[in-house]
């Protein structure tokens, strides 16, 4: 019983862990490419083409990711209806943007919903992210 209540809090410690590691957007990208090719079989890579028109469309709603995070992803924003301060999306412009697997999971979830009323799919996180990496 003990050693089964250590091996659950190792597995707890090791999952906390790994969530707050950092790593790199591509690092990130490449575990949504698993994930999207278990999704979709016939996914064929990610596009920054299609992420950019991602980050620009309303997706049939009210927002885009533009109307927080401004046409350009390199510049600062403001949420659209509380009017905080939204650092830069472009990792070029923000180094500390997806360095956090558990922080780049929480914005995905709840921008996701705000913007298209559902989570995003990993092909499209992965179009998302090909597009910020791609922005200068």
């Amino acid at each position: 019983m003990k050693s089964a209540i250590l091996a659950i809090l190792a597995t707890l410690a090791l999952g906390a862990a790994a969530s707050a590691h950092a790593l790199t957007a591509a690092e990130y990208q490449a575990g949504l490419a698993a994930a999207a090719k278990a999704a979709e079989p016939a996914f064929a890579g990610f596009s920054a083409q299609r992420g950019e028109a991602f980050y620009r469309s309303t997706h049939g709603g009210d927002w885009s990711c533009a109307t927080c995070h401004t046409d350009s992803p390199t510049q600062s924003g403001s949420h659209a209806v509380t009017r905080k301060a939204v650092k830069p999306l472009a990792p070029t412009a923000n180094p500390e943007r997806f360095t956090r697997a558990d922080k780049i999971e929480k914005w995905f979830k709840r921008n996701c919903n705000d913007v298209l009323k559902r989570e995003c799919t990993p092909r499209e996180q992965g179009d998302f992210i090909a597009y910020l990496l791609s922005v200068k």
